[in-house]
């Protein structure tokens, strides 16, 4: 019974493993006939074929589409010139971050040449690049700049009217570029200056010296000359648009920061604008209520205001302190009215105007009576020159007194030609010409040196208002020489120096200026404002001139 079982057990990894291997390899037990042998080493070689010429194939076409893509797109590859093969390598997986228009290579092929001979542009100074496209229409324009007003300032001479255009293009690049100049660093000549440095420093040094001896403005100023004829301005917001006054406005002044502006009328009130030409908003309102105010004018300095009317007093007022005084009367003096005066320019001396011909010399520091001058008639003008040393004065006789301060003595009299009687005067900042205006209307502008030797013959005389003169101011740079009477509407000439012509189109065609009764010019020249006796304060940009 044993026997029988150990006979019929077969072992078990015996009987599985032919079992496995038939499963897996059916076709082993089959031979193959004779006449397919061989062939499976013929198959692989034919299928090669097929694929590698498929993969030519391919590669033709997707350079074909490489070639029209770069034809009508541009590449992506770097451009180099001078290579005319057409073969294209393929980019990096790091590709190009900015890629180059094959298109464009007809436009540089232009500085090809200088490329190529290895030239650096800028490296001689004498080396222009070629233009890409000149307009041969350019010849064949002519531009009338005189009849356009804001071409008028690239004329080069006064009658200068029709130029070409390729003339008219440079001047407006050479405008374009005294508008916005470059910096010095990324100009081409940058470097050889660079250079000389090192050489020049000795130099260098010896104008830093000079810079340090002298008190100018280290701010470049523009030196172009105002041209005649029409005046470039603009018409902003009123000075005193947020608080009008509700009098004639006698006096307006711009401070010497040029930002701050007074106003002072018959109202008793003295007004103080921030201006910017858009909101000129109001600062304060200092109310002087038992005197109606004359004249109110800032010191030189900027330190104080001087206010005066027609009484035996007057205030002066402290801007740092914010403290107003009342001085007067005067000691030793019965005048009635100071109302009239001016102060020095180096702020030491204010000049009233008092009674039967006397000047009195006041300080501005101690307010105090330091002098008195003497006319033969009555005084009715004043103004000082070489920086508050000389004053001079007109009056009732028509002449012209000099006044030495130093020695309280008159070195010099004149007669005013053609005048009655003066009624205003004004010099140039720099002294070298004066204005006197008369009760006719008349004004003569002189030369002080040539009046002071002798030649009374006038530079040139202004006849284009006919009442009396009130008020007469240059400019900054004696550009400009204003011109005002207050018996007459739209009284007010503007006169341009030096070719002593009025321009044509001041005052405003289609601006009724009312009763004009003072005007003040801003430090910089860029502003104008001008008082009516309506109680507004016209401002007015003056676009010649870029700093207010």
């Amino acid at each position: 019974m044993a026997t029988l079982i150990s006979q019929n057990v077969v072992p078990k990894d015996k009987s599985e493993k032919p079992k496995r291997k038939a499963a897996l390899d059916p076709l082993d037990s089959v031979q193959e006939p004779d006449n397919l042998k061989g062939l499976d080493s013929v198959k692989p070689k034919k299928k090669k074929k097929e694929r590698k010429e498929s993969k030519e194939a391919v590669t033709e076409q997707e350079a074909e589409m490489k070639k029209l893509e770069n034809a009508l797109f541009g590449s992506l590859l770097p451009v180099t010139f001078g290579n005319d093969s057409e073969e294209v390598d393929e980019p990096n997986d790091d590709s190009a971050l900015f890629f180059t228009d094959r298109s464009a290579n007809s436009v540089l092929s232009v500085y090809e040449d200088d490329v190529v001979k290895g030239e650096i542009v800028g490296a001689d100074d004498n080396a222009k690049r070629k233009p890409v496209w000149v307009d041969e229409e350019e010849q064949k324009v002519n531009i009338n700049i005189a009849k356009v007003n804001r071409l008028r300032k690239m004329r080069k001479e006064e009658d200068e009217s029709i130029i070409t255009g390729t003339e008219y293009v440079s001047r407006l690049r050479a405008q374009h570029m005294k508008l916005n100049p470059t910096t010095e660093w990324a100009r081409f000549d940058s470097q050889a200056k660079d250079d000389t440095s090192d050489s020049d420093s000795d130099q260098d040094n010896g104008d830093i010296d000079t810079i340090f001896q002298t008190n100018e403005d280290l701010v470049v100023k523009g030196k172009s000359k105002l041209l005649p004829g029409l005046l470039e301005y603009a018409r902003l917001v009123d000075a005193n648009a947020q608080d009008p006054s509700h009098g004639p406005i006698n006096s307006v002044q711009f401070h010497r920061n040029g930002q701050l502006l007074l106003t002072a009328g018959l109202d008793k009130k003295l007004r103080f604008f921030q201006i910017d030409g858009k909101r000129n908003t109001k600062i304060q309102t200092i109310f002087l209520d038992d005197c109606p105010i004359r004249k109110a004018s800032f010191t030189p300095d900027g330190s104080q205001v001087i206010l005066s009317g027609r009484r035996k007093f007057f205030y002066s007022l402290d801007l740092v302190k914010a403290k107003t005084d009342k001085i007067g009367p005067l000691v030793g003096r019965e005048e009635k009215s100071l109302e009239s005066f001016e102060i020095s320019p180096d702020s030491k001396t204010i000049a009233f105007i008092g009674n039967e011909g006397y000047i009195l010399l006041v300080s501005t520091k101690t307010k105090e009576l330091i002098g008195t001058l003497k006319m033969n008639g009555t005084a009715r003008a004043l103004t000082f020159a070489n920086g508050g040393q000389q004053l001079l004065s007109t009056g009732g006789d028509g002449q012209i007194y000099h006044w030495d301060l130093r020695t309280m003595t008159c070195f010099h009299k004149g007669v005013d030609e053609g005048c009655i009687t003066g009624t205003a005067l004004t010099t140039t900042p720099t002294g070298n010409l004066f204005a006197a205006g008369s009760d006719s209307g008349i004004v003569n502008v002189y030369n002080r040196d040539e009046f002071l030797g002798g030649n009374k013959k006038p530079v040139k005389t202004i006849e284009n208002l006919t009442t009396k003169i009130d008020f007469m101011k240059f400019n900054h740079d004696a550009q400009i020489l204003a011109v005002c009477s207050s018996m007459k509407k739209n009284s007010m000439k503007l006169v341009h120096i030096p070719s002593f012509t009025v321009f044509s189109n001041w005052p405003p065609a289609n601006r009724n200026l009312q009763y004009a009764r003072c005007l003040d010019f801003s430090p910089g020249g860029g502003m104008m404002a001008m008082g009516n006796a309506a109680g507004h304060v016209l401002l007015y940009k003056l676009n010649h001139y870029q700093h207010a």
